[in-house]
């Protein structure tokens, strides 16, 4: 099997900048799993976690060290994950056939003397192709219009001819189950993606002709939505993975569940259907023992495209728990040099679950843009609704490391273990108390930046990562250009008039229009000689102009 270094062959040096971009055209994998030649020993038993465990930290201890050491990381993510939340997803079986038209895909599988068929539909743009294309499960909530006009393929996937829903856990029916037996301790969502690995095999096998092999998304809502992102997570030949509303056992953090009011407890989850794995009913009345949570699920996406939709107004959704795994997977691809290619939206008017909604066209249009037809390069950004604010300083006791472009090493040297070492990442605090009433959509992002000053050794500069009509995201970055490790700082800034903060990330604010005043947080307001931090904000108004008298102290 060929075995592709995805760390070191797609990701760009990281410099300086938390959001710099890995190339669209760079960020998939060639194969299904680049991993698999990792070598994975878990540890008998793990303590209790109430926070979320440290996705840069080894299962012997050590720390990653190097953009290349997240390779075998993510391996062992992986297995952490399937071992007791999803349940083993098999790589591709002895054999898969099948064809590909304009209209259909067939898939015929065999392995170790059993078979199994099924198929899906293909829906394609204008032009003559060969197209980008778009899994779509079960057809709820996407928005598939948008995703033809801008130039991809809808296929059409019934994930129950895979797996199929109402039935017992020791009697699971479907293709998948065909195959691996009715009574795999696997969950519908870990076979639902093995259903997509084996579409787009197919795809792969039949010559370009009609569907690109390297150009694949994948969405889907509510049950759909959890599916989607565990197909995107255990397959790195799919370029964007765009969950929508996928709730529990979807993207939201488990621990995270277990605290916030109103969302769908893990244990109805887990019994409602047997999406996920039998394993995880262990863990339902206590998610602090599992040894993984979901934001490394979502780091196991990086740096490839991810766009994340969450619905605040229907608290059963838990977006809350959303934002909370969004930010921290958010630090694996700022480590990786690729914060620019993940979006998470929840800011939206309408409560309508699986809606198709108007503020998510231009991400959505952006993004098939950037990761399926390689022609974009817009910024990922983050929209978090007030009412379903997010901190992720609660959450963790980590930091961010500053990984380096070089090889690892085997041993693993511990990096970033202290808030000196914090380099090109936010926290994700949202502390704003907007109610989601933003109707504009996204116009992509500017790399313009305008300088600010500072004392000597701690400087600001600032510069807006995207705009829409009524707001703006800014992301301020605080450098140490002295000989020694900073010790504190505040960036003073003044916002033009009309423009108000609603809500800000890596840092403590004062004032939110006008002259606003934001403090280092306890977790980054050492920094190391050379290094720097960035926090960003979300202001609403009817101009984006750049703040200006951006300054910087330290004591």
């Amino acid at each position: 099997m060929s075995v592709v270094g995805l760390a070191t062959a797609a990701l760009g040096p990281q410099a300086g900048a938390a959001d710099r971009l890995v190339p669209a055209a760079q960020a998939a994998a060639l194969v299904e799993d680049d991993g698999a030649d990792c070598r994975v020993s878990v540890p008998g038993g793990s303590a209790s976690e109430s926070l979320l465990p440290d996705p840069f930290k080894r299962l012997d201890g050590t720390r990653v060290s190097a953009k290349s050491d997240w390779r075998c990381r993510r391996a062992e993510i992986r297995e952490l994950a399937e071992r007791s939340v999803y349940g083993d997803k098999p790589g591709k079986p002895e054999s898969v056939t099948g064809t590909v038209s304009r209209t259909s895909i067939t898939v015929n599988v065999g392995h170790q003397g059993r078979t199994a068929s099924f198929s899906a539909g293909v829906d394609l743009p204008s032009g003559t192709g060969p197209f980008p294309a778009v899994i779509v499960y079960g057809g709820l909530g996407a928005d598939t219009s948008t995703i033809k006009s801008s130039g991809a393929a809808v296929i059409s996937y019934d994930p129950f001819s895979v797996g199929r829903e109402g039935t017992a856990r020791n009697n699971k029916q479907g293709a998948f189950y065909s195959v691996y037996g009715s009574q795999s301790s696997t969950g519908l969502l870990a076979a639902w993606a093995w259903g997509v690995s084996r579409i787009i095999d197919v795809v792969e096998q039949s010559g370009g002709t009609v569907l690109r092999a390297d150009a694949t998304g994948v969405t889907g809502c509510s049950r759909y939505g959890k599916g989607a992102f565990v197909a995107g997570a255990f397959d790195q030949r799919i370029a964007l993975t765009m969950p929508i509303e996928s709730g529990s056992g979807g993207v939201n953090a488990f621990r995270s569940i277990a605290r916030e009011s109103g969302s769908q407890p893990l244990s109805s989850a887990y019994s409602e259907q047997p999406w996920l794995g039998d394993a995880f009913g262990s863990y339902t009345g206590d998610p602090s023992a599992l040894p993984v949570d979901t934001h490394q699920v979502v780091g196991m996406i990086a740096p490839r495209g991810l766009f994340i939709m969450d619905n605040p107004h229907i608290d059963w959704l838990g977006a809350r728990s959303g934002a909370v795994a969004a930010l921290g997977g958010a630090e694996v691809y700022k480590a990786l040099g690729a914060g620019g290619n993940i979006t998470y939206w929840s800011d939206v008017q309408s409560g309508d679950h699986c809606a198709v909604r108007s503020e998510w066209r231009t991400p959505l249009q952006q993004n098939i843009q950037k990761f399926l037809l390689k022609t974009g390069s817009s910024s990922g950004t983050f929209r978090i609704a007030g009412k379903k604010s997010a901190n992720l300083s609660e959450w963790r006791n980590w930091q961010t490391p500053a990984l380096s472009d070089g090889g690892g090493t085997d041993a693993g040297t511990s990096t970033g273990t202290s808030a000196g070492t914090s380099t090109g990442t936010s926290e994700g605090t949202s502390t704003g108390t907007s109610q989601g009433t933003s109707t504009g959509t996204s116009q992509g992002s500017t790399d313009g930046s305008s300088g600010g000053s500072g004392d000597g050794a701690c400087t600001a500069t600032y510069r807006t990562v995207n705009s829409w009509s009524g707001g703006f995201q800014g992301e301020v970055t605080v450098r140490n250009n002295g000989s020694s490790a900073l010790n504190g700082w505040t960036v003073g800034l003044t916002l033009a008039s009309g423009q108000s903060i609603s809500n800000l990330w890596g840092g403590r604010h004062t004032g939110t229009s006008g002259s606003v005043t934001v403090h280092n947080g306890p977790w980054n307001g050492t920094i190391a000689a050379n290094g720097s931090v960035t926090f960003g904000f979300v202001a609403t108004g009817s101009s984006s102009t750049a703040p200006g008298d951006v300054t910087c102290t330290s004591p």
